[in-house]
């Protein structure tokens, strides 16, 4: 007990040193926990979601592989159907209630009476649906009435909201099937979450006519049991009438938990992402709690000196320490806990603002997460603790003599020093190998063993770079200071320990941002060349929002005026057979002749622009040498959907370009051949060459035909350029954003070790006060001293993420980044952020060592 109470009255008498390290420790623990409970809310939330919408029996097409890389979306812009026969096979049956025909579909487009695209701009899908009875589980008519005939629709709350439109106005809704005229009928307000999509609904015939193009199909198919009829027992009675080879037959809990699972792998993926981001930021936290502990029992040298003479064992001297590391675990981690449903409830309102609003009335606190959270908090800032409890327990009675401070905290151990050196070495050769490597996943795991050796050695050779570094900085930054920039230099340097764990938390953050800077830079710069060599178009042609591009627009396109070419590119799944009978999956383009003029793809033989006309195929290297192909060989391409089989030949072999999605080609008209005309895939993109001498006449003309398709983004090269810019930009400032956590907590590091620093130099600031030091030239130093130091955790940041940065390129080489690029802006500003994030470090210690007051300082035992 003896222990516990000087653990506690250690803890209540420091606990202003230790406010920054449990606020460390906080920051951590909220941002898993807050992760946690927002992941949870939104699986939760959709749960109920499928709960609320899903009918006891649910028939939808029988599972086939996704068209494409567009999930949910068919390539044909109209989705897969059921025939309408199947609902009324089943109307008849002991065990129905009722059965409802369903028409859905996210490949249209809706315009308003000002041509503007009141689709969601975040990603999210615009979807058309029929309205039914069974829709009001989930929505509520909130102002008019539901449609009821042709050209009625009606629309969601929340779109309707944000693009400002009324009942009675005019919208057109863009589809496969054409162009339709609606007028807004009613408005609906979601009864659980809206997922961020736009909702337009039809009648059921308008829908099959607007979205189908047929009266005798529906997407899908919900039954409700009779009373008494169970789940099972009526998805037995439905399989025994309909069959199950070309049906997808669910009960409500099969169709429940299939919809979730596809979630969770997403919510699953997005968790621990924000995880590895929580942990970057404990682990920079760790650097923070052992330079608390560390100069807390260098102050308290004399103090334990005396308990070891009292008769204190080595034990119960380290047990006190890590028992104030405990409570300060927990202290911090409760903390933590509720500051996260801070952040889970800030989430979901970003989440809001991105068109997805979920309710604080959903959100999930599982006992899981505050007892992960506390177990987390506490299980690092006792590991934190540890070495300073060892350092703690081998103070002898003798060093109750002592100043406060040994002389062991003064340099770093060469042993420490030998063993982060040769860690740092063989990182370094790790890295080496990872960008020489050959194959992709040989690469990847040297490059992961290499940035895991490379920082933890430079983490443990900080100390003894610390001289060398400063020296250079302070030669470079502090002589001009004079006097105050000697003793700034030479306060950075009197603990190498503790200015090496200082700048190392630093250190993590910016490693990681220069390191995805140069993966960033180097993307784009490969991108750009690739481009400049390949991109022979003028022109390119998407939607905004990357969904296959609707016939009447792509009409549009061809139709513009000054054009040489109009070329278009779709993809489709497709199942070759070669020679010796042997079958492989493939994703092929298909496209016309007069693709090789819009885009250079690299051919090793053959001719693409023959293998593009009927009866031809281009496959890549890697293809054709795995599966033993030559040219001239003879092939059976059975495409998804297609009534039969083509007979093709292999007149191409190309290499697998960065630009390209395979290497693969097949002429459009081979597949349309086997293909019925609903069947072909929309384009993806249109590629367009001007005339000679009329690329601005071409551009406006093209803008001019697609005017009335707002969806449609015309794109020249210089366009296509900055886009990747932006997205890779984009993706870049979301990372970055996620390190800010670990940013601040290293930020708090250096402000704890400045803070503690102050305290530890209390009497010799009191001197220098009294031989004249002014408080501005005292703040002065030790602002100076902060930056030094932030620097230092700069200039290591940087080098160990050029080199992983570098590493990475030359791995993604092989698959087409082949351009190495600096970002030296980025670098700079990661170099000036450091100062300046030094100078606001050092801003309260400075202060608070200002207002000391001279004669109580240096009364300081």
């Amino acid at each position: 007990m003896s222990v516990l109470r000087t653990s506690m009255r250690n803890f209540v008498a420091h606990k202003g040193r230790m406010v920054l390290s449990g606020l460390a420790v906080l920051l951590s623990v909220a941002f898993v926990c807050g992760t946690l409970v927002f992941t949870a809310t939104m699986q939760a939330t959709f749960d109920r979601l499928f709960t609320e919408s899903a009918s006891n029996v649910m028939i939808s097409a029988a599972d086939r592989e996704a068209d494409g890389s567009f999930d949910n979306v068919d390539l044909t812009g109209r989705p897969v159907t059921l025939p309408a026969s199947a609902a009324e096979r089943l109307g008849g049956l002991d065990g129905v209630s009722d059965v409802t025909g369903i028409v859905a579909s996210q490949s249209i487009v809706a315009v308003d009476s000002e041509n503007e695209n009141i689709g969601p701009t975040t990603g999210a899908p615009t979807i058309g649906a029929s309205w039914s009875e069974l829709e009001l589980r989930t929505m509520e008519v909130v102002e008019g009435e539901p449609p009821a005939g042709p050209g009625e629709t009606m629309i969601d709350k929340d779109t309707a909201d944000e693009k400002g439109l009324e009942v009675g106005e005019q919208v057109r809704v863009l589809s496969v099937t054409g162009d339709h005229a609606m007028t807004i009928t009613g408005i609906a307000k979601f009864k659980v979450t809206n997922p961020g999509a736009a909702v337009l609904y039809f009648d059921l015939p308008t829908a099959q006519q607007v979205l189908l193009g047929t009266g005798d199909a529906y997407t899908q198919i919900a039954v409700d049991a009779a009373e008494g009829v169970g789940d099972t027992e009526l998805k037995e009675e439905v399989v025994a009438a309909l069959g199950t080879e070309d049906f997808k037959i669910q009960t409500a809990d099969e169709y429940i938990e299939e919809n979730r699972s596809e979630l969770a792998e997403v919510f699953g993926f997005l968790q621990w992402i924000l995880l590895g981001f929580a942990g970057i930021a404990l682990l920079v936290g760790i650097f923070l709690i052992v330079n608390t502990f560390t100069m807390l029992v260098a102050q308290r040298t004399r103090e334990i000196g005396l308990m070891r003479a009292i008769g204190a064992s080595r034990k119960q001297v380290n047990r006190s320490v890590m028992l104030e590391a405990l409570l300060l675990g927990l202290v911090g981690s409760v903390l933590g806990f509720a500051a996260g449903l801070g952040i889970a409830v800030g989430l979901m309102t970003l989440m809001g603002a991105l068109g997805m609003n979920l309710s604080t009335d959903d959100l999930t606190v599982g006992l899981a997460v505050p007892v992960i959270g506390i177990v987390v908090g506490v299980t690092v800032t006792l590991l934190a603790a540890w070495f300073p409890a060892r350092r703690a327990a081998r103070v002898t009675p003798m060093d109750a003599l002592r100043d406060a401070g040994t002389p062991g905290d003064v340099r770093a151990g060469r042993v420490r020093t030998a063993v982060g050196g040769g860690m740092l070495v063989l990182g370094l050769g790790a890295l080496v190998l990872a960008g020489g490597a050959t194959s992709a996943s040989a690469g990847g795991l040297w490059l992961a063993v290499g940035v895991v050796l490379t920082l933890i050695g430079l983490v443990l050779a900080a100390p003894a770079l610390v001289g060398l570094v400063l020296g250079a900085l302070s030669a470079v930054l502090l002589r001009g200071f004079g006097s105050i920039g000697r003793m700034a230099e030479r306060n950075a340097l009197r603990n190498p320990r503790r200015t090496g764990a200082t700048a190392s938390a630093l250190m993590i953050g910016l490693a990681l941002v220069a390191g995805l800077s140069v993966v960033g830079s180097s993307m784009v710069a490969s991108a750009t060349d690739e481009i400049d060599e390949s991109l022979g178009a003028d022109y390119i042609i998407q939607t905004s929002n990357w969904m296959p591009i609707l016939p009447e627009a792509a009409e549009a396109v061809r139709s513009a005026d000054d054009l040489a070419a109009v070329v278009g590119v779709s993809e489709v799944e497709g199942t070759v057979t070669g020679p010796e009978g042997a079958e492989f999956e493939q994703r092929l383009a298909l496209t016309t002749p007069g693709y090789p003029a819009m885009m250079d793809t690299p051919v090793v033989e053959g001719s693409l622009s023959e293998a593009l006309e009927s009866g031809g195929i281009a496959l890549p290297t890697d293809t054709a040498e795995k599966h033993g192909l030559a040219l001239g060989d003879q092939l059976t391409v059975r495409l998804q959907d297609a009534a039969g089989p083509a007979t093709v030949t292999l007149r191409a072999i190309t290499e697998e370009p960065a630009f390209d999605n395979s290497g693969a080609f097949l002429g459009e008209d081979t597949a349309a051949s086997v293909l019925e005309p609903e069947q072909m895939p929309l384009p993806w993109g249109l590629f367009a060459l001007a005339e000679d001498g009329r690329t601005d006449q071409a551009r406006a003309s093209l803008e001019s035909a697609l005017e009335a398709y707002p969806q449609m983004e015309v794109r020249d090269q210089a366009d296509f350029k900055e886009l990747i810019q932006q997205q890779v930009g984009q993706l870049l400032n979301l990372v970055y954003g996620l390190l800010a956590l670990a940013i601040i907590v290293a930020v708090l590091g250096v402000v704890n070790t400045l803070a503690l620093a102050v305290v530890e130099r209390t009497r010799e600031i009191g001197l220098m006060r009294a031989i004249g030091l002014g408080r501005r030239q005292l703040r002065r130093m030790i602002r100076l001293e902060s930056v030094v130091i932030a620097l230092f955790g700069a200039v290591l940041g940087v080098a160990m993420g050029l080199a992983w940065g570098g590493a990475a390129q030359q791995l993604l080489a092989l698959e087409g980044m082949e351009v190495l690029e600096i970002p030296w802006p980025t670098i700079i500003t990661v170099f000036i952020g450091s100062a300046v994030v030094g100078l606001l470090a050092a801003l309260v210690p400075a202060f608070r060592a200002g207002r000391m007051n001279i004669l109580n300082a240096i009364a300081t035992e």
